[in-house]
């Protein structure tokens, strides 16, 4: 749909109107993100919540004070008595200096504790925006316009990718634009995407505030580094373009990097992203530098994070993305070579065989090399965990964690509620929408769900690609259903009026849809310049008063249906004669603005089902572990501080040199608000230790002492 069509459809004011309560709903949308979360804070103060939080208060309260140099080299002699625990090498800091740096730059008169509860809080509004960005740049005219069937004929009759270019969704046609009349409903998949992201569960649960955890600013990273990369793939875009985002991608990785273990999910799913796109034939020039940029800036930085080290080189489950990048170096030499020589399309795979067959024995001999060295690491547990069955990961307390175990139907609900339904209806819709950017979506939502049925805590991941397919979904039944009501409302186009007939001769042709906003220009603007015909009587066809018109119109239509019987897709004859009935008979056209109703009737009442069920669940993840909340027999509402109160005796009655001896969960929570030395604690690095702790719990007092 060209511009000068939309823009003859609607007044000048309307496509600012609607820009401007675009960005109105998203402002609304993000200040509830935040308020959602803030109810623990609300409620119970600034307190941080469960067990892990308090450790990484500790850390960050240790980095503040002593600065980045001391923070790396300490070795924490209060844990794991009497071993200790090396931090600054164990840890991933990201979160940690997110923190300081809030606190050097932006809220000075903050504690450090206030800033380490609303961070949670913060970065969940943010990852809210992020969501909704990556809807947008993936439901947009440049990225949403190929089918399989279009992807399948480039490659066997060019074998190069062809990159349709629409008239670009700018910021000079968006202001002349109408809302309904946009060629792909890209601001309504973007803002029905941030008010999922917003209050979803599955992202509730690592965001509240007060949840001072890593995942609760890694969502946020893991959102920025995806859409710099699908930003990176935008068809049409420049060289500078491409660089710039490839660049920013590599920069947000490494962010992931430092915050989370999770970096190597992310590291992947690009990776596999990328190899993907080479498989469907979409491999060039912008996407070899994007994904290039993304992996040597990425990987380059995240070895100069300590914990992390060299795996990026020797990780098993880290090199397969390694070997996708010199992979990409060979392809993208093979091309250059192609087009220096001008090779022929069967010489040109005689060179990508030759020099593949050449890299593959490279590799095997740099392999059997280094390998019998120890070079290359093993799967850790938890990633084992992921393709094993838990009891034989190796590690006991691995197997033993509830959110470790196998995700259940009802978890998917608990956790998702009306997007389990949704998004795989999004999913279905972005099939037929692709390009190498919405390509991503695809198989970032088939990994993420496999991953999270291993595992219950990775529901997380679903979050956001869950609410990115739910608002598409639901984004392009809105704009589908406000379009036909609104040409309803309109006399069909563009709401001519209804008057007495001119007795000239005129001829009728049927008014396709698929030409409505060609024809409807044509027509609005005079075929030579003159102003629409008065006295046309515009409904379900197109009255045309000259001759000199109805040849105009009977060249569109005929252009657009011979572009239409060589379209790729095998449907089509099909796709056609149902868009003529239904666009076409007056029973067609009631049952499409039936349809549209009942649409938008559903889409509300599951919209207010879902922020219910949103807001409720968030009241009962807002309650921190540390305070109970309860009732006197009188029903009276109190909270029970018990365990803030036995650390604060044991802080103020024990000896500063003392050892407390606890189950591991409370570790960090005895050392974070007790200030005294345990013999164990979260981090579970030591089975052997931990399994005698439990023993020494477990038996009789003297057998336990002895």
């Amino acid at each position: 749909m060209s511009s000068k069509a939309t823009s003859t459809n609607s007044p000048s004011w309307f496509g600012p109107l609607v820009l401007g309560l675009g960005l109105l709903v998203m402002t609304r949308i993000i200040y509830w993100s935040y308020r959602i979360r803030m109810q623990a804070i609300d409620e119970y103060g600034l307190v941080i919540h469960e067990f892990d939080p308090y450790f990484n208060y500790r850390a960050t309260e240790y980095l503040y004070e002593h600065g980045w140099r001391k923070f790396f080299s300490w070795f924490d002699y209060m844990v794991w008595y009497p071993l200790g625990r090396p931090v600054g090498t164990t840890i991933y800091p990201g979160m940690q200096f997110t923190a300081v740096a809030i606190k050097e730059f932006l809220f000075t008169n903050m504690s450090i504790n206030d800033i380490c509860c609303m961070i949670p809080a913060w970065f969940g509004g943010i990852a809210t925006f992020l969501t909704g960005l990556i809807a947008y740049e993936c439901s947009m005219p440049q990225n949403s316009v190929l089918t399989p069937f279009d992807l399948f004929a480039d490659f066997v009759k060019h074998g190069k990718p062809s990159y349709p270019n629409p008239s670009p969704q700018n910021w000079t046609n968006l202001l002349h634009t109408s809302f309904i009349s946009f060629s792909s409903p890209a601001l309504e998949c973007s803002l029905i995407a941030m008010g999922i992201m917003s209050v979803i569960p599955a992202h509730l649960m690592r965001s509240i505030g007060g949840g001072y955890d890593n995942e609760s600013v890694a969502m946020t990273a893991m959102t920025l580094t995806f859409y710099c990369w699908v930003r990176s793939l935008r068809s049409g875009n420049s060289l500078t373009t491409v660089v710039a985002y490839g660049i920013a991608s590599g920069f947000a990785y490494f962010y992931m990097v430092a915050a989370w273990g999770g970096y190597i999910f992310v590291l992947n799913m690009v990776g596999l992203h990328a190899a993907l796109l080479v498989a469907m034939g979409r491999f060039s020039t912008n996407v070899y530098i994007a994904y290039s940029l993304f992996y040597a800036i990425g990987t380059f930085l995240a070895i100069h994070i300590p914990v992390v080290g060299w795996a990026p080189l020797k990780s098993l489950e880290q090199l397969a993305p390694c070997a996708l990048f010199l992979g990409y170096q060979a392809l993208q030499a093979t091309e250059i070579f192609r087009k220096r020589k001008k090779l022929s399309r069967a010489d040109t795979w005689k060179l990508r065989i030759m020099v593949g067959i050449a890299g593959l024995v490279a590799v095997m001999f740099y392999v059997s090399f280094v390998a019998p060295s120890g070079y290359f690491g093993p799967l850790s547990s938890r990633v084992r965990g992921l393709f094993v069955r838990h009891t034989k990961t190796g590690n006991p307390l691995v197997d033993s964690v509830a959110e470790h175990q196998p995700a259940s139907n009802k978890a998917y609900f608990q956790y998702l509620h009306h997007i389990c339904l949704l998004a795989p209806v999004g999913y279905l819709l972005t099939m037929f929408h692709l390009s190498d950017a919405s390509s991503f979506l695809l198989a970032w939502g088939g990994v993420t769900y496999f991953f999270s049925s291993k595992m219950v805590r990775l529901i997380l991941l679903l979050a956001p690609i869950g609410s990115i397919l739910g608002g598409i979904a639901a984004g392009r039944m809105l704009r589908w259903s406000i379009r036909q009501l609104w040409d309803a409302s309109t006399g069909d186009d563009n709401g001519t009026e209804n008057k007495k007939p001119n007795k000239k001769k005129s001829k009728k042709i049927p008014n396709k849809e698929p030409n409505n906003d060609i024809t409807n220009a044509k027509t609005s603007n005079g075929a030579a310049g003159k102003g629409p015909k008065r006295g046309r009587k515009v409904k379900n066809k197109t009255t045309v008063e000259t001759e000199e018109e109805y040849a105009i119109l009977e060249s569109v239509v005929n252009e657009n249906d011979s572009s239409s019987s060589s379209s790729n897709n095998p449907f089509e004859p099909i796709n056609q004669a149902v868009s003529k009935i239904m666009n076409q008979t007056t029973e067609g056209i009631m049952l499409k603005r039936s349809l549209a109703v009942l649409l938008l009737l559903a889409g509300y009442m599951f919209s207010y089902t879902f922020k219910d069920y949103s807001w409720r669940l968030s009241i009962e993840l807002s309650h921190p572990s540390i305070i109970v909340p309860a009732r006197t027999r009188t029903g009276q509402k109190i909270k029970v501080d018990d365990y803030r109160e036995a650390y604060w005796w044991v802080r103020d009655n024990t000896p500063a040199d003392a050892r407390i001896l606890a189950w591991w969960d409370y570790g960090y929570q005895i050392t974070g608000i007790a200030n005294r030395t345990t013999i164990a604690d979260g981090n579970t690095w030591n089975h052997e230790h931990i399994a005698l702790l439990g023993k020494v719990l477990t038996t009789d007092l003297q057998e336990g002492y002895e």
